[in-house]
């Protein structure tokens, strides 16, 4: 994946939840993203470079349609052309949002599986800027950001070409096998070419994942951070070590039942 702060289409440089329980998510989330001598997070959920890239809010009755997943915020060129190619696909529209003058301004949708994205337009540099302190990123920094993001269905073809039309994403197939069988899987490319997301088939690894998008937080330690996670209430619900015994990722559920990934930071 490139620099994941660079604005472009199929990017994705944000997500949120809606949650039951605020207080108690919010303390696990602090709680498990702020480890390592120099946290990637702070306990107010901004990362260290002090922009807001996860959004966790409380569920309130308007948020009652929203199913409990971490959406991602997915860049397209054009936000209404995109919900109307993902609606005449078979997803469906939960929430639109509109500024005074009826322009679209973002959109949460469903796809035909179920899993909740949302969309915004593609956003400028400024916006992304860090917003304490000033002056310019530093591209070279370990910082707080949704490192990958992959969604697990059982008919990733389809799914794939779902996405394909309605973000605008390309495609890469990524060779996979399983029980003796081939297939693929596949990496779905922004507009600069490099890879954005992954649509995976539910096999082999992915076996047992849950049918959403799946945003991977990096962590400054993360066999102290999976500790947090236990300690919290949450569960891990896989994790994969290298050679080493370094741990090299981790699928996570919190303590209402929403999933995402850790990885090291």
């Amino acid at each position: 994946m490139s620099d994941p702060f660079i604005p472009r289409v199929g990017g994705t440089l944000s997500a949120d939840i809606a949650v039951p329980e605020h207080e108690r998510e919010l303390r696990f989330y602090s709680r498990v993203l702020t480890t390592g001598e120099n946290p990637l997070w702070r306990e107010d959920l901004i990362n260290n470079l002090g922009m807001p890239i996860i959004g966790l809010g409380a569920h309130k009755a308007e948020y009652a349609d929203l199913p409990l997943q971490w959406m991602p915020h997915i860049q397209v060129a054009d936000v209404v052309a995109s919900v109307e190619r993902a609606l005449e696909l078979g997803g469906s529209e939960l929430m639109h949002g509109k500024d005074d003058d009826g322009n679209s301004q973002w959109a949460v949708l469903l796809d035909p599986n179920g899993a909740a994205f949302g969309l915004i337009p593609v956003v400028s540099e400024e916006a992304i800027a860090p917003k304490e302190g000033g002056g310019a990123r530093d591209t070279s920094a370990r910082a707080g950001c949704i490192a990958w993001l992959d969604l697990t269905v059982s008919d990733a073809s389809t799914t794939r070409d779902f996405y394909r039309q309605v973000i605008g994403w390309s495609v890469q197939d990524v060779a996979m096998e399983h029980a003796g069988e081939r297939y693929a899987d596949y990496n779905m490319l922004g507009d600069d070419g490099s890879p954005a997301a992954g649509v995976c088939h539910a096999r082999g690894a992915n076996l047992g994942l849950p049918v959403a998008w799946m945003i991977y937080l990096p962590v400054g330690d993360m066999a102290e951070s999976l500790r947090r996670v236990r300690d919290e209430g949450g569960k891990v619900i896989k994790a994969t070590q290298g050679a080493d015994g370094e741990y090299a990722y981790a699928a996570i559920q919190d303590p209402v039942g929403a999933c995402f990934a850790l990885v090291p930071g």
